[in-house]
């Protein structure tokens, strides 16, 4: 039983095949055909029409689409840096504006209560004046009080030692004593 098992089918096998297996006959995928080139280049121009009329259109559409879409992309981004530096430099310009405003209120403050010191000093020292002099008026008034009463007591002492003077006759140089004594008393009160 000499049987060969080979591939069923096997003898109507291309030549290829036979090249591959040791055979010498060429390969027809090197080999030029004419057939076979007319049938490759039109059936590439046929599908290359389809193509063209069918996927061609959509293709540039989907393409062009997308490229616009980036394209608008980048300019919204472009647009939102520059809107970004904008609104940082607006912001920056805001703050150095609020620490000038803060500065110049913090300046205004301290003077103000610099001068209000001042006025308070100046109030103080005016009403501390005012005391000053009313006190003086009012030891002027003590003091003009007094010397009347002092005064007031010199003419009764003056007139009890008249009465006693009358009751009694002096001389005259007792009464020059008296008077003497009695303006020396005077004298004594009116400093």
């Amino acid at each position: 039983m000499d049987q060969y098992w080979g591939i069923p089918g096997g003898e109507d096998l291309h030549e290829s095949t036979e090249v591959q297996s040791g055979g010498h006959a060429p390969n027809p995928l090197v080999k030029l055909d004419p057939g076979l080139f007319i049938w490759t280049i039109l059936t590439f121009l046929i599908l290359f029409f389809v193509l063209a009329k069918f996927a061609w259109k959509p293709l540039l559409a989907a393409l062009e689409s997308r490229e616009n879409t980036i394209k608008s992309s980048l300019e919204d981004a472009e647009k939102a840096k520059t809107e970004l530096e904008r609104l940082n430099a607006e912001s920056e310009e805001i703050i150095a504006k609020a620490r000038s405003e803060a500065q110049t209120i913090r300046v205004e403050a301290k003077s103000a209560a610099e001068k209000i010191k001042a006025d308070v000093m100046v109030q103080a020292g005016e009403d501390a004046k005012k005391i000053r002099d009313e006190a003086e008026k009012q030891i002027q008034v003590e003091k003009d009080k007094a010397i009347n009463e002092i005064r007031q007591e010199v003419v009764n002492l003056t007139m009890t030692v008249a009465e006693k003077v009358i009751k009694k006759n002096l001389s005259k140089e007792d009464n020059q004593s008296l008077i003497e004594d009695s303006i020396k008393h005077l004298k004594g009160y009116d400093a």
